[in-house]
């Protein structure tokens, strides 16, 4: 079951707010109401017990001074006493009348009225009894018992009040306990609604940024597919059109390059068989000038097949359309292949060529170590200034072996390392030869090697001052490294 979500980024975002501040929101408003009503309470609490201390004074007063009016009477027995006793009696059954209510609530109606008429039966006794003596003193001595139940009813409405007092400080923190655990509960709900949202928009970005990095690096294989907003999924189909269109324009590319390097071979062909035929003297011999000439025209007839045969490797590989023939094969005896086919060019500018290349076998691809090895000793040639040196290593290692290639050239400047093996990328130092480069050697070279799950790094290195490459191609079987010794 899915749970509907709001489609746009910006509906996304409000709702996460919404829904992180609904809980705060919720927890203030019951705040508010617990705190106005616990605030209406201790009002009415506060204006209750005010008003019951004041009427026990005021009736404790009135009983006192109905007793002293009556003793006045008993001793005096003039008729304005009993007047006053009339007055003082109404004041204080109008004073437990204002009591009625609280009286009710603690269930002292009952002594209440008996206070009322224990009150008013003293009067009576005393205002028909007045040439009594004895009748006198017996209504007197009734005010004592009747202060001990004016006490009584007193003592009960305080108590009341006190224990309305404890209900409400008891409500007070129970209201204090409730805040703190909806705000205990409110931080880690509130940090969970953050982190799901979070993720609802990261997520999205997060692929549209993998996409871009994609498109940087020239992904163009990978359908784009982006899920989340409305917005960012219109995004996700603008980059997939662009990487259809760049995926179009790298097909372009590579067709162009294919066609273009198989009708500049045909000529080359021509070139090369010519000047073949006039070194071999077919057309007649040449002497020393004119066989130094034909010999520059081999030269670079041989740079023009190398640069054209890197032209087609890259659009190969970039079409991804060969694949690895692997095989055991001497890897000095191809070193050497390659020294021999670019000793022109090497007698030319005067480099001396150092092999240190040991007598092993390895497993991979012969064509394309082929081309590794004749484009970086072709790359060295053309940095190497005249008299400079060379040098080809090669050694085995337990699940591989290594490649190096060094020269005492001007080297690769630190802001050109990291483009070297770009394609079609020249950097500003000025290149030997009357050939340019193309700017794909290095990114055949690449090419091959990755294919072979191996790396090649641009090294600094203290021997050598120029260029220093270093070739790590793994091996997934072991190949004796002395099978030459018992083939000799």
């Amino acid at each position: 079951m899915r749970f509907p979500r709001p489609r746009s980024l910006n509906g996304l975002i409000l709702v996460g707010f919404g829904l992180v501040a609904l809980p705060l929101l919720i927890a203030v408003i019951w705040a508010l109401v617990n705190l106005d009503r616990v605030t209406e309470q201790s009002e009415q609490l506060v204006f209750t017990g005010v008003a019951a201390a004041e009427n026990n004074r005021r009736m404790n007063e009135q009983l006192i001074s109905l007793e002293r009016v009556a003793r006045q009477y008993q001793v005096l027995k003039n008729p304005a006493s009993l007047q006053l006793m009339s007055q003082d009696l109404q004041t204080f059954e109008s004073l437990l009348n204002a009591m009625a209510p609280l009286i009710a609530e603690v269930d002292a109606t009952t002594l209440a009225d008996t206070l009322s008429k224990e009150a008013r039966a003293i009067i009576v006794t005393l205002s028909q009894n007045s040439s009594d003596d004895a009748a006198l003193d017996t209504a007197i001595a009734r005010f004592a018992p009747l202060r001990q139940s004016l006490s009584v009813l007193t003592g009960e409405l305080t108590a009341h009040v006190d224990s309305k007092l404890s209900v409400l400080q008891e409500t007070a923190r129970n209201a204090r306990r409730v805040s703190a655990w909806q705000v205990a509960a409110l931080v880690p709900g509130t940090l969970i609604l953050v982190l799901i949202f979070t993720l609802l928009v990261a997520r999205p970005i997060r692929q549209i940024d993998l996409a871009i990095g994609q498109l940087g690096a020239s992904g163009f294989s990978k359908p784009i597919q982006i899920k989340g907003p409305t917005d960012l999924q219109r995004l996700g189909r603008q980059l997939e059109w662009l990487r259809l269109r760049l995926l179009e324009l790298a097909q372009e590319k590579n067709k162009f390059l294919r066609h273009m390097s198989h009708e500049l071979k045909t000529p080359l062909a021509n070139i090369r068989e010519g000047t073949e035929l006039l070194l071999d003297g077919s057309v007649g011999e040449l002497d020393s000038p004119q066989r130094e000439v034909t010999d520059i025209l081999r030269m670079n007839g041989l740079k023009l097949q190398q640069l054209i045969e890197n032209l087609l490797s890259f659009s190969a590989w970039q079409a991804k359309s060969e694949v690895l023939t692997l095989s055991d094969f001497e890897l000095r005896k191809q070193v050497i292949s390659i020294a021999r086919a670019q000793r022109l060019a090497l007698k030319a500018a005067n480099i001396q060529l150092k092999l240190e290349v040991d007598d092993i076998i390895v497993n991979a691809d012969q064509d394309k170590i082929r081309t590794v090895l004749d484009n970086l000793l072709s790359n060295a040639v053309k940095f190497t200034p005249r008299g400079g040196f060379i040098t080809i290593r090669a050694h085995r290692l337990p699940s591989a072996f290594v490649l190096e290639f060094g020269d005492t050239g001007p080297g690769v400047p630190e802001e050109e390392r990291p483009r070297i093996f770009d394609a079609f990328f020249q950097g500003k130092r000025k290149q030997g030869g009357q050939v340019g480069g193309t700017g794909i050697g290095l990114s055949v070279v690449l090419e091959c090697v990755q294919a072979h799950n191996g790396s090649v790094e641009l090294i600094n290195s203290e021997e050598f001052p120029g260029a220093h490459f270093r070739i790590h191609i793994p091996q997934k079987r072991h190949v004796g490294q002395h099978r030459l010794a018992a083939n000799g």
